[in-house]
């Protein structure tokens, strides 16, 4: 695991969208921030979540980079995101990470802890 790198996650709640012929979902963002605390560039390659919703159902979502980028981060430098996700419940939670290629060429993974995605209040 890559250990210089920092993620830190930030919810919304965004509302409730419904859908014809199906179940309404529930919308969220999230801004995603990961820093570099480390001493060389990195370049984010790919990302995988883990999402599950209120009742236990996972999705996998895995790809090339984030919101259509590859970001390069320098050292003592950051890079931001916001995307969205979309659950049938009102609550659940997001977990993952990233694939980091470093300045020599080698790769590893940044853990993203898990977060929670919940409407406001409805978790006590």
């Amino acid at each position: 695991m890559l250990e210089d790198i920092k993620i830190k996650v930030e919810t919304k709640f965004l509302g409730r969208q419904e859908q014809k012929d199906a179940e309404p979902a529930f919308v969220f963002s999230y801004k995603v921030t990961i820093q570099n605390l480390g001493n060389q560039r990195v370049q984010l390659l790919r990302r995988y979540w883990l999402v599950t919703n209120g009742d236990g159902e996972k999705v996998e979502v895995a790809g090339d980079g984030v919101v259509g980028k590859q970001p390069l981060i320098e050292p003592n430098q950051s890079f931001d995101y916001t995307s969205a996700s979309m659950l049938k419940t009102p609550v659940g939670t997001m977990e993952g990470y990233y694939e980091f290629e470093l300045f020599d060429g080698s790769t590893k993974r940044a853990a993203i802890p898990i977060f929670s995605l919940a409407i406001p209040n409805s978790l006590h």
